[in-house]
């Protein structure tokens, strides 16, 4: 990452790079301040592609190129698969003769590093591998995001949070958005923010939520979307929660049509007792076929969400208050 931030500094930039590893937020800022750092807001000189069916002619064609009234022209390419496939070979031979003037950035999930491709941008470029980081990093970039925000955090209670959050930067950073939203007009984050902000206090709104569902209250369920929306919480995320319970509201159908317990299901689930014992409540109050037809409405939102048809906010506001 050294080399990146050295490179954007410097304005002095490789002809490719790749973008890996297992910390997901990273690459995205990096691709980030990557894009930024080479064609700004040049939409003129700047190509995205996605996916494992991106056309390598059009690269190839675009990469040899020069740049239209402008220095860089800069091809961003995602999770292409080239990098555990032989299908660039065409791209290896291309990339020693490819004009100065462009550059290509390439973030990705998974590598060979004995794939030609790989070897051949490690050697003409750079390699950026992005890691899980470990605590004591997680603890001072927090420190960091929290400080500019005007709050302190204790060292006892930055452990608690990371705790509660695991490794993921994309999960503390939403975290850490919420506590300062929460912690508005004092300057120290406690232990007591923390307990009453977290996940669990989250999936403790979202199982009130589809109560509130189940017995047509759609004004308590709204009232309860507002609430995680103030603690900056994504709309797509409590999606993703809503779908994940009435997925367990399934899963207890079909254990308790199997006569299976209270137990059984804690085990199933790895939940504790008592949560089972409220998931069995709220699967009395809908039949399988409305469940199943819940989750359908959930992915259908989701893909028009995803095409750009709907806004994610209004798109679950719209599930809320939808009849089962």
């Amino acid at each position: 990452m050294k080399v990146l931030k050295n490179d954007m500094k410097q304005k002095e930039f490789k002809p490719v790079y790749l973008l890996c590893g297992e910390e997901a937020f990273l690459k995205k800022s990096y691709k980030k301040q990557m894009k930024e750092a080479i064609v700004g807001g040049d939409a003129m000189n700047f190509h995205s592609f996605e996916g494992k069916s991106v056309d390598l002619d059009e690269v190839i064609s675009l990469a040899g190129t020069m740049p239209f009234f402008g220095e860089k022209r800069l091809i961003l390419i995602e999770d292409s698969g080239w990098f555990k496939s032989g299908a660039a070979e065409a791209l290896v031979s291309f990339l020693p003769e490819m004009p100065e003037t462009t550059c290509i950035l390439f973030v990705e999930s998974e590598v060979d590093k004995r794939n030609r491709l790989y070897k051949a941008v490690a050697s003409l470029g750079h390699v950026a591998e992005m890691e899980k980081q470990k605590e004591e990093k997680l603890a001072e970039w927090a420190a960091g995001i929290l400080a500019s925000a005007g709050r302190r955090i204790d060292g006892r209670t930055m452990q608690l949070f990371l705790e509660r959050t695991g490794d993921d930067m994309t999960n503390i950073r939403m975290e850490l958005d919420k506590l300062i939203s929460y912690t508005e007009g004092r300057d120290t984050v406690t232990k007591k923010d923390i307990e009453t902000v977290g996940s669990e206090w989250v999936e403790d709104k979202i199982f009130d939520m589809v109560e509130a569902i189940a017995y047509q209250k759609s004004g308590k369920a709204l009232d309860l979307y507002e609430d995680l929306l103030t603690l900056k919480e994504p709309p797509m995320r409590i999606l993703y929660m809503i779908v994940r319970q009435f997925n367990q509201l399934l899963q207890v159908k079909e254990m308790t049509a199997a006569g299976q317990g209270k137990r059984e299901i804690a085990a199933r689930l790895k939940v504790r007792d008592f949560v089972a014992g409220k998931l069995l409540s709220q699967a009395g109050r809908f039949s399988r076929e409305q469940i199943l037809a819940y989750i359908r409405e959930c992915a259908e939102y989701e893909e028009a969400v995803k095409r750009g048809r709907l806004d994610d906010q209004v798109a679950v506001e719209m599930l809320i208050v939808k009849k089962i």
